[in-house]
């Protein structure tokens, strides 16, 4: 993966949570991820996705939504755009899915769809963190109803499990809660003085 700049991560009970294909969550993902991987001026401006700034001020909406851990962007090797977005529980990424930028967002992006659904019916209440891993492939033209030219788009959720090891940092936020996660200055893990 190349270059990640920003991130958001989440738990849920000591399970691995992965949901595809249920209409909310796609879409939110769809909107989050477009509005990074594309770009534009102000929401007040109501920018379409693919203009300038349009991903900046996704990040910034997501980062100032209550319970939300952290972002992280990224592109990998086949030009799949990616967004990890982490947030303290299943309130937090539903507050987030509800919020006036996300809904915006993904009405722009999927005009003719009705949002109305509860998201996430299948998460428990007392989820704990929850990582939300958005991955867009853009196409080279937009379908019909899209102003946006996706190929592909995937949502998967994600909680910490235990154990695991960290030398010299990590990628998830360090309020990113992993039991058991051994954490090492690289010093140490090379056998160097501090």
């Amino acid at each position: 993966m190349a270059e990640p700049r920003y991130a958001a991560r989440c738990m849920m009970d000591e399970e691995v949570i992965m949901t595809k294909g249920r209409n909310c969550v796609i879409a939110a993902s769809v909107a989050a991820i477009t509005c990074f991987a594309l770009s534009a001026p102000s929401l007040a401006q109501e920018p379409l996705p693919g203009q300038p700034e349009f991903g900046k001020l996704l990040i910034e909406a997501a980062k100032a939504s209550p319970g939300c851990l952290g972002v992280e962007i990224g592109r990998t090797d086949n030009g799949t755009r990616v967004i990890f977005a982490w947030f303290e529980n299943k309130q937090a990424l539903v507050a987030w899915y509800k919020s006036d930028f996300h809904q915006w967002a993904m009405k722009t992006v999927f005009p003719n769809q009705n949002f109305n659904r509860e998201p996430l019916p299948d998460v428990p209440e007392n989820s704990g963190q929850i990582l939300a891993l958005v991955t867009l492939r853009l196409a080279d033209t937009a379908l019909p109803g899209s102003p946006v030219p996706i190929e592909t788009i995937g949502i998967e959720l994600y909680t910490p499990l235990p154990d695991g090891v960290a030398v010299g940092g990590r990628f998830a936020p360090q309020s990113v809660r992993v039991p058991g996660l051994r954490q090492f200055d690289l010093r140490t893990a090379v056998g160097q003085p501090h």
